[in-house]
């Protein structure tokens, strides 16, 4: 479906969003980025709260078609500056205490620039027996841009409470093995995935009304999607996700969501039942079409879905996402082939949204 080679698609679309720094709250500069690359699509808006709305040229007069990704990354706030020149920090989205000391992060500067610091905690050489059994937490960690005070790290450094700090990565593509490796994939494939989209779709005269979203500070709580949900007011909705692995943590009759083996397409989360006959519907088309999904149940997590499906009409809402390892942490893994997959089936998905589209729906789970 997507017509330029894998290694086009990495260097033009996937690095640079993946690379693009935006923590919640703070999406300005993948929010301007994303303006940018799909600017050819149609009408290009931005509110001001960064959420990014395309209008898509050539839209038909059916059913409005939202698809949904978010723009926001887990990061930190700068909560203080310390005496010791090294700063306090706040999660902005969910982390585990363990996966955070001892990478290297970006903290944006009061005249705009960005600065390398490392996060760090008490070294093992300083603990006590109670503090090596109890873990570090994440209160205990620091970021240290290696300033020698809290002046110097004030006026020399350009530091200051309030302050975004982002993972300083770099993704990376392993041709042979199909691999991708970066930061934020949890949602910029999402994002990705919406603009290869449009992308395929480029000219086409669909009956939908094709409105596409980039919303933020999912992260913080689905904040944005409930500013795209009354701006838009959709019809019906796809959320494009980064959704966690869990090939390498559970067993194999449990597993649910494995890189490699295409899209998922979920259930039930912590925020969403899933219209069950919208999702029957994808899941029959994509067996139809000779398409790999992975069918999920989630015990935990959410995704924008939770707050499109609870519209004054009740939203049909499904979620496709790109299986990610690791998420919320300084890297994920993912497989090129399951973003095609996903990108694919969207495609398809939305060729086939008409104006009886709604109508037909209503009796085709029962």
């Amino acid at each position: 479906m997507i017509k330029k080679s894998d290694k086009s698609i990495f260097e033009n679309l996937l690095k640079p969003l993946s690379d693009a720094r935006g923590a919640s709250g703070f999406e300005h500069e993948i929010s301007a980025l994303v303006a940018k690359q799909a600017a050819s699509y149609g009408l290009v808006e931005r509110d001001q709260m960064q959420n990014v709305y395309i209008s898509r040229a050539d839209n038909g007069t059916g059913p409005r078609l939202l698809l949904d990704a978010h723009l926001d990354e887990v990061g930190f706030i700068v909560q203080a500056v310390l005496e010791n020149g090294t700063l306090a920090i706040l999660p902005l989205g969910g982390w585990v205490a363990s996966n955070v000391p001892g990478h290297r992060f970006q903290v944006r500067t009061k005249d705009g620039s960005w600065i390398i610091g490392i996060t760090a905690s008490k070294p093992p050489h300083f603990m006590s027996e109670a503090e090596r059994a109890q873990g570090v937490k994440l209160e205990q960690i620091v970021l240290d841009v290696g300033a020698m005070s809290r002046e110097e790290a004030i006026k020399e450094f350009g530091i200051g409470i309030g302050l975004p700090v982002v993972p300083a990565v770099e993704c990376e593509y392993d041709e042979k093995n199909d691999l991708l490796i970066g930061k934020a994939f949890d949602c910029r494939l999402g994002c990705a995935a919406i603009l290869a989209t449009l992308e395929s779709l480029r000219g086409e005269v669909l009956p939908a009304e094709i409105i596409a979203a980039f919303s933020t500070q999912e992260e913080l709580g689905l904040r944005g999607a409930e500013v795209v949900s009354k701006k838009v007011e959709p019809d019906l909705a796809i959320v494009f996700e980064g959704a966690p692995a869990d090939d390498t943590f559970m067993p194999n009759d449990r597993v649910q969501t494995a890189i490699g083996k295409g899209p998922m397409l979920r259930h039930f989360d912590r925020k969403m039942v899933t219209n069950p006959a919208f999702q029957q519907w994808v899941l029959d088309l994509a067996a139809e079409l000779d398409i790999p999904v992975q069918p999920g149940v989630r015990s935990g997590g959410a995704t924008n879905g939770g707050v499109f499906h609870l519209s004054a009409t009740a939203t049909p809402t499904i979620v496709l996402a790109v299986p990610v390892r690791y998420i919320h942490s300084f890297y994920g893994i993912a497989k090129l082939a399951d973003f095609k997959a996903l990108v694919r089936l969207a495609v398809a998905v939305i060729r086939r949204i008409d104006g009886d589209f709604l109508d037909n729906l209503s009796s085709y789970f029962s």
